[in-house]
């Protein structure tokens, strides 16, 4: 380990960090415009009303309580038919979303930078397992992460400590020591700060008084945890 190296572990949000959002969308209206060319439905009122039945299912929660997004996926793609999905959705759902999905720029060849120089790597998201492991075997980075927290497997949503902890036990890195990268304020940052862990925001959604470092592009991670690119 270097002298000059400030880190010694990095923790990673996936939605919108490591994975863009922007695809993820462009995914869903994919997935959408599918089923409504194949069943006569208006795509456009098809995706309102699928978005609108996602975003309803997530609201639904109390307070930091996670509630699954394939049983979302799955409520959303109900609401469009009154009543079950229709057969064969989900792996349609898995192509079109895969066939969109983008990294953000700079991510991959961050993390894999970091692994490299010996920088443990962990994910710490409010993802469901399978969606975060497809996620990260696809941009073929899987193995730079020696754990992975998602808020499926600790049945809460980040800012809960539940999540921070679980990644820290799991890795048995130094809250001081280490550093988690997220693009929101109140879940990644603030979250982390709580339990004496150093945060670094990911665009202006992820600065504020919490944040330890403000990164414009995920590249600058390198010189905040020490590592020569």
């Amino acid at each position: 380990m270097s002298d000059d190296r400030r880190y010694d572990t990095v923790f990673w949000d996936i939605g919108g960090v490591i994975v863009e959002l922007a695809s993820v969308r462009e995914g869903y209206a994919a997935f959408v415009a599918e089923l409504a060319d194949e069943h006569q439905l208006d795509a456009q009122s098809a995706l309102d009303d699928w978005k609108s039945a996602l975003g309803e299912h997530f609201r639904g929660r109390e307070g930091t309580e996670y509630r699954t997004a394939s049983e979302g996926y799955r409520k959303a793609t109900a609401a469009l038919f009154d009543g079950d999905p229709p057969e064969g959705w989900r792996a349609t759902f898995d192509r079109c979303t895969a066939a969109t999905l983008r990294a953000e720029d700079g991510a991959i060849e961050t993390i894999e930078t970091l692994s490299d120089a010996g920088i443990e790597q962990a994910i710490v998201s409010d993802i469901d397992t399978h969606e975060a492991e497809n996620m990260l075997d696809s941009f073929g980075i899987r193995e730079c992460f020696a754990h992975v927290t998602t808020s499926e497997a600790v049945g809460h949503t980040k800012p809960d400590e539940r999540m921070f902890q679980d990644a820290l036990d799991a890795t048995q890195a130094d809250p001081e020591r280490t550093v988690m990268v997220g693009d929101r304020h109140s879940h990644d940052v603030a979250g982390a700060s709580a339990l004496g862990i150093a945060a670094a925001g990911y665009g202006e959604e992820g600065w504020g008084p919490e944040a330890d470092h403000e990164l414009e592009t995920l590249r600058e991670l390198l010189a905040v945890v020490g590592v020569s690119d």
